[in-house]
């Protein structure tokens, strides 16, 4: 095998509380999902050592240098297993500043790419969780409970299919400043609790009290954006709500394709990034999926 396309898949989060600080880093108890979002990321083998990125066919602008998170998964991949260099294209999908993952899907997906190219045996989550907080967890995907800095995963066996409208607000909201004015606001009393969300996805029966972010309230101050899409989400009424990650993605979720459309026209006035998506796991076959990437622009 000479060339391989990996897609790197985006994720929820369903619920996301901050449990305490380890070491100066903010500890997290969070429940997540995969979705039919993604990057695409395609790795040819080179005869030589170097490892060269272009950004071809991308919606989003980021870096071609080694500080790409793509790079420094494939330079960390060859030194770890002595493997040649690759030429990596990268196209990209997903709103940076997001909450999506999107950077962290981009080191999962490269390191997935990289075993498949190379036949090579090895663990990459360690790889993976050295890089980016969500990207070890995104080696595996489906849903999950995760704790700690995001690295201690526990695979959840849930069924439930998911059907989502995402809404990005312009601006995005970086992390660690919305971590920061987490720390100067007071923590919302009467949150919820990850087994609720965990037992009722189970059961099949989702409530819209389930859904919980933290980091809701740092992100709104930070980006007011970010609050005028939660509100409008709201009011559409959906089966559950709230924000992925630090912002400034808020998702929406409907029982029906049909309602995802609805509401998405709707969004499409507030902003220009609205995506479709549903819940994936990597052991689906995603050709099935009748979202792939959707993707919603106005001028």
């Amino acid at each position: 095998m000479r060339t391989i396309r990996q897609k790197a898949y985006a994720k929820v989060n369903l619920f996301l509380d901050i449990v305490g600080m380890d070491g100066g880093y903010h500890m997290i108890d969070t429940v997540v999902t995969t979705i039919s979002l993604y990057d695409e990321i395609i790795l040819t083998r080179r005869n030589d050592d170097k490892i060269v990125l272009k950004t071809q066919g991308s919606l989003y602008s980021v870096s071609e240098s080694f500080d790409n998170n793509v790079y420094k998964a494939a330079k960390l991949f060859q030194k770890t297993f002595a493997t040649k260099g690759v030429d990596v294209t990268l196209h990209k999908f997903l709103p940076v500043s997001s909450g999506l993952g999107g950077s962290s899907a981009d080191i999962a997906g490269t390191l997935i790419g990289m075993k498949k190219l190379f036949g090579v045996d090895g663990d990459i989550k360690t790889l993976a969780d050295s890089l980016g907080s969500d990207s070890g967890y995104l080696t595996v995907g489906g849903y999950a409970r995760r704790k700690g800095r995001g690295e201690i995963v526990e695979s959840l066996p849930v069924k439930k299919k998911l059907y989502f409208v995402i809404a990005c607000a312009k601006g995005g909201v970086n992390t660690a400043e919305c971590y920061a004015a987490y720390d100067r606001l007071k923590k919302p009393d009467n949150a919820p609790i990850a087994e609720d969300l965990i037992n009722n996805l189970y059961s099949g029966e989702i409530e819209e009290g389930n859904f919980f972010n933290a980091l809701y309230a740092p992100a709104a101050e930070l980006n007011p954006k970010v609050k005028e899409l939660y509100e409008a989400i709201k009011a559409l009424s959906p089966k559950g709500y709230a924000m992925s990650g630090s912002g400034s993605g808020v998702f929406a979720i409907f029982d029906t394709v049909e309602l995802c459309e609805w509401a998405m026209a709707k969004l499409k006035k507030l902003t220009k990034d609205v995506f479709i998506a549903e819940s994936v796991s990597f052991d689906e076959d995603d050709k099935k999926g009748f979202f792939g990437r959707t993707i919603y622009t106005i001028d």
